[in-house]
């Protein structure tokens, strides 16, 4: 939520500002702003409501504003409602200090009622501001040193920040500060830029520093110093980014999401290849043995969202496969639960962006009990994958538009990987079902190719829901999670309320709701409760339901009772969720397109949710 960049270097810094900022928008925003220094003159704030096209049309694309180091802003309004006055940048009256934030700042009333007595005024209702002004207070209280001013001021706040902080005295250096909010620093010739995630400095360069908490950077033209909070000089890698820059770009497509859909077949083929060699799982990279497989005795998987949505489906192959207990939950929930974790556990966190608050939050919560963590995250070097015990990276690349999909898919053949893994290392599968399972994982790829290539009928299905305001998702067992992860799409990006419903609870209050057109989608691809969710389509629609159902290639007699039916090819029922949300991502995408809405930037979502 909320992006940062910035630059300092040799070029003007505006145009590159623009540029990263247009790369950030998919995390969701209502304002933009820059500040640019041109050496010793008085820097340039520039800053509005809306989208970041206002901005770069203020600016003349950036032409306009001279100066080659600056820091630029979307925000996303959680103090102060969305106005030019609340956008950032925010700055001290004199311009002294100027920064921008990401984060939520707690104790924020407390500070501006101490920083009034002390004769500050305020414009906007934001806490950035209370944050710019702390910092000026303490560099004019004390000796005017940035990193003493700054190290004292988070010392003084509360709640989590990224903070990036441009002083009048140092007109070519940023300064910034992290706690609990996502930041890179990265380096080229002669030029350095800081960011809120990858793609906004992805095509400057590849070689970033991770900024840990409660440390603080100092940027300069093309180098980097690093301090803790007692202003001591750091130490820290560099790390390479692989992904390469025309991925993080639309090529030819019209929207990221449809890009997203289809590069699906690769990015999951990836991802198993990173761990499967020669027709044998290896884990080597993950540092998880098979000793310690043998030795856990219950698992939790704790994600939000479409990771949460993963879990439910995992959590039915692992317990397919091995005598584990599985528990599934929400990490807004698991990280307040008053609980005491079996010692023996292991906790799987799960998030793309691997920066998600809650579920950093339910990861250390995990460590603090001394259980062990895995995590299932799609971006090296980010806070989940520093901190939890073992890492197992999916391959996805970057994800750009704000509903998930590819990074879904990469989760869900990730969780598929680590059941059969355990199921060996427990000795509880034979190698001839070993074999054949991975086999059938190994088809994934190809058949998710088949289902792209004939999507043109969803395509014609989906008009007739553009005017829809009600649909319902059904299911059992996978086909339930799959149905979660349908209906979230759908609302997400088309604004129409969906729900999804383990189908056998129908007949516990859902189904009171059914009425003539009203749309049902039935997900039905588990052989052994095919006729049983057969059994609740028939239900709504003598109440006058709508059903589209998406099923397994040879259910033909679906269409007696469906108005439209897609077919998916055939695949071990365990891994059929991979097939069937593919149509469902689809049907979203040609509704949301059909409605006239911004696909990529769905109102009110962000695509990471790093605040609480």
């Amino acid at each position: 939520m909320c992006g940062i960049v910035g630059f300092t270097g040799n070029k003007q810094a505006a145009p590159v500002l623009l540029d990263g900022l247009s790369k950030l928008e998919y995390r969701g925003y209502d304002s933009a702003g820059i500040a640019v220094r041109n050496g010793d003159k008085e820097p340039e704030i520039i800053k509005e409501k809306g989208k970041l096209k206002v901005l770069a049309e203020m600016t003349d694309y950036g032409r306009a504003v001279e100066g080659c180091c600056g820091i630029g802003h979307t925000r996303w309004a959680t103090h102060g409602e969305p106005s030019a006055v609340n956008a950032h940048p925010h700055a001290s009256d004199d311009l002294n200090v100027i920064a921008v934030h990401n984060g939520i700042i707690e104790n924020y009333q407390e500070l501006r009622e101490k920083l009034m007595k002390h004769g500050y005024t305020f414009k906007s209702q934001t806490d950035t501001e209370v944050a710019v002004k702390l910092i000026d207070y303490y560099y004019k209280k004390y000796a005017p040193l940035p990193i003493e001013a700054i190290a004292r001021s988070m010392v003084r706040i509360r709640g989590s920040y990224a903070l990036c902080v441009m002083f009048k005295d140092y007109p070519g250096e940023i300064y910034c500060a992290r706690k609990d909010s996502p930041m890179i620093i990265g380096i080229a010739d002669g030029e350095s830029y800081v960011a809120s995630d990858v793609p906004a400095i992805l095509k400057y360069t590849r070689s970033v520093y991770y900024i840990g908490n409660m440390e603080i950077a100092k940027l300069e033209k093309g180098a980097v110093t690093f301090y803790n909070i007692d202003s001591e000089v750091i130490e820290k890698p560099v790390t390479e980014i692989k992904w390469d820059a025309e991925s993080a770009e639309k090529g030819g497509y019209e929207h990221f999401m449809l890009k997203e859909i289809h590069e699906q077949p690769k990015v999951i083929r990836d991802t198993i290849n990173s761990v499967v060699t020669e027709g044998v799982v290896h884990f080597d990279s993950i540092n998880l043995t098979d000793g310690e497989m043998q030795a856990i005795e219950q698992v939790y998987i704790v994600a939000c969202g479409s990771a949460y949505h993963v879990g439910v489906a995992v959590q039915y192959v692992i317990e397919e496969l091995t005598s584990l207990q599985v528990r599934v939950e929400l990490a807004s929930e698991f990280r307040y639960r008053k609980m005491t974790l079996n010692k023996k556990s292991l906790v799987i966190v799960i998030s793309q962006s691997g920066e998600t608050a809650d579920t950093l939050a339910a990861l250390r919560e995990a460590k603090e009990q001394g259980i062990k963590t895995l995590g299932i995250v799609n971006v090296v070097g980010s806070s989940i994958a520093r901190e939890a015990d073992n890492v197992f990276y999916t391959l996805a690349g970057p994800e750009i538009s704000v509903a998930t999909t590819k990074a879904y898919s990469c989760q869900l053949v990730a969780g598929y990987l680590l059941a059969l893994q355990f199921a060996k290392a427990r000795n509880e599968i034979t190698d001839e079902k070993y074999e054949a399972l991975l086999q059938e994982i190994y088809s994934i790829p190809e058949k998710v190719e088949r289902i792209l290539e004939d999507k043109e009928r969803l395509q014609w299905f989906s008009a007739k829901l553009i005017n829809v305001s009600d649909s319902f998702f059904i299911g059992r067992g996978i086909d339930y999670a799959i149905g979660m992860e349908g209906s979230l799409k759908l609302k997400e990006i088309s604004y129409i309320h969906s729900e999804a419903y383990a189908a056998g609870e129908l007949k516990h209050g859902p189904i009171s709701l059914i009425e003539n057109g009203t749309i049902v989608i039935a997900v039905v691809t588990q052989t052994a409760l095919t006729e049983k969710t057969v059994s609740n389509m028939v239900e709504v629609k003598s109440r006058g339901a709508k059903l589209m159902a998406v099923t397994t290639a040879g259910n033909y007699f679906l269409e007696d009772t469906a108005e439209f039916t897609c077919y998916v090819p055939k695949i071990e029922p365990m891994f059929a969720g991979s097939l069937s949300v593919i149509p469902l991502q689809l049907l979203s995408y040609y509704v949301s397109i059909g409605k006239g809405f911004d696909v990529d930037k769905p109102r009110n979502l962000a695509k990471s949710v790093t605040v609480e």
